[in-house]
């Protein structure tokens, strides 16, 4: 199931190293950087090549990293706990992330990676595959109507990053 993870280069941020740790242990197959602070991840963003970031989005200024991502064409990936909301899944989506996991799936991070590998490679968008996947997630955090408000999350999630 994680063949097409073999050997990818990925950049895991978040200032929590137990979490770094995790990551690491589970994206074994992987090539694994980590960085526990904003300052040395744009560091490695700049000077080093990768296939993807994992970010956190507090304690390490992972929305500004996003933009060091995608300036590097870099895939860039949010994976968050306090700031797992609808107003964080935008502003990722609108930085340029191409997906938002809550921490609470690092153990099957192996899989969800897999999964939007293949969605990407198969044509897809990979925001539709973050919503399809979190929604049921966020309808039991959220209360009724949240979808109503954050239409917008829903609406560019259907269309192409380069079309927002």
């Amino acid at each position: 199931m994680t063949e097409s993870l073999d050997k990818k280069k990925i950049l895991v941020v978040d200032d929590e190293p137990d979490v770094l740790e995790t990551i690491a242990e589970v994206l074994e197959m992987c090539h694994i950087d980590t960085a526990a602070d904003f300052h040395k991840a744009e560091h490695l963003l700049k000077t080093k090549s990768y296939d993807m970031v994992i970010l956190d989005i507090m304690g390490v200024k992972g929305l500004h990293l996003i933009d060091v991502a995608v300036q590097r064409n870099v895939l860039a990936v949010m994976l968050t706990a306090p700031a797992f909301n609808p107003e964080y899944l935008m502003k990722s989506r609108e930085r340029g992330a191409i997906s938002c996991f809550p921490k609470e799936d690092i153990a099957e991070l192996d899989s969800l990676l897999t999964e939007l590998y293949q969605v990407i490679e198969d044509g897809g968008q990979p925001w539709n595959y973050t919503m399809q996947r979190i929604e049921p997630l966020l309808d039991e955090r959220f209360p009724p109507g949240w979808k109503s408000r954050y239409k917008e999350l829903w609406d560019t999630a259907a269309k192409d990053p380069d079309e927002t």
